[in-house]
């Protein structure tokens, strides 16, 4: 009875052929997450160059499910599903106030100065609607980014993660990598002045900074697609600061941003130094 009752073990697998899946075998996944703890890729030319190309032309984020495709590391379903859902969500709160803004900027809206000093808006009546139009700028620039950026961001540090390799040969950048960085780091320039998310992109590059660090200790560092991603954020931050120190002295755009981060968006700008050149234009 009890050698009748023993299991019988699973036969030899037939040279060649995979091994079953079983308690006794282990499984496809875990095999592949064993092997992939320190996979290295080469440098992704066509996801990096069509990632900042879509950016330019189709506007900020759309080509984000390229970034969880070639992710070195497997994405949590859960996350990808939520970020998802948050991104759409803050991208259609964001065109939303956007379509309506730009009707605004046809009509005399001046972008520099804040809601209730625009000319257009702050004789309204009743001025209850002028309490309108700052909730459409609260929605559009505060609830519509974060909830735009947090998921690109977050989406973008967990790539980051599975960017490192043991092999010091492995570290390098090809010429693609160095031509594309420029683009690249340009677009980041653009989306935090513009998007007003200095905070978010500052955390985001610290803890990228802490990850180098503490890999490092583990004697990993940096593949060309991780050197390409924290090459293009320092870049971004000496622009910024660049752009920052261009227009520290500028006192109509000191006014619309008076907290301690002073980050003019370009459009601010814009409309401010550069709108009025086009009549000058026209008129020779």
């Amino acid at each position: 009875m009890q050698g009748a009752a023993r299991r019988r073990p699973f036969p030899a697998a037939a040279p060649g052929s995979p091994q079953p899946a079983g308690p006794l075998y282990p499984g496809r996944h875990g095999a592949v997450k064993n092997e992939d703890t320190f996979k290295t890729s080469p440098f992704h030319l066509d996801l990096w160059f069509y990632f900042t190309l879509q950016n330019w032309v189709l506007d900020f984020g759309r080509p984000i499910a390229m970034l969880i495709e070639r992710s070195p590391k497997t994405l949590p379903r859960s996350m990808i599903y939520v970020s998802i859902i948050m991104f759409v969500m803050g991208a259609s709160i964001h065109l939303v106030g956007d379509s309506v803004n730009h009707r605004l900027i046809f009509s005399g809206y001046q972008h520099h100065l804040s809601v209730r000093e625009n000319p257009i808006i702050k004789n309204l009546k009743p001025e209850t609607l002028i309490d309108s139009f700052e909730l459409l700028y609260y929605y559009d620039e505060y609830l519509g980014h974060s909830m735009w950026y947090i998921p690109f961001f977050l989406i973008l540090f967990i790539y980051f993660t599975g960017c490192f390799t043991p092999v010091e040969e492995e570290s390098r950048m090809p010429v693609a990598a160095l031509l594309l960085m420029g683009p690249s780091s340009l677009y980041y320039w653009y989306l935090v002045t513009e998007g007003q998310i200095f905070i978010l992109y500052i955390f985001t590059f610290f803890a990228m900074m802490a990850l180098v660090m503490h890999q490092k200790r583990k004697g990993l560092v940096l593949d060309s697609n991780g050197l390409f991603l924290f090459y293009s954020f320092i870049i971004t931050l000496v622009l910024i600061a660049l752009w920052v120190v261009w227009l520290w002295n500028d006192k109509t755009l000191r006014k619309k941003y008076p907290g301690v981060i002073y980050i003019p968006e370009p459009w601010a700008f814009y409309t401010l130094h550069m709108s009025n050149l086009h009549p000058a234009k026209e008129s020779f």
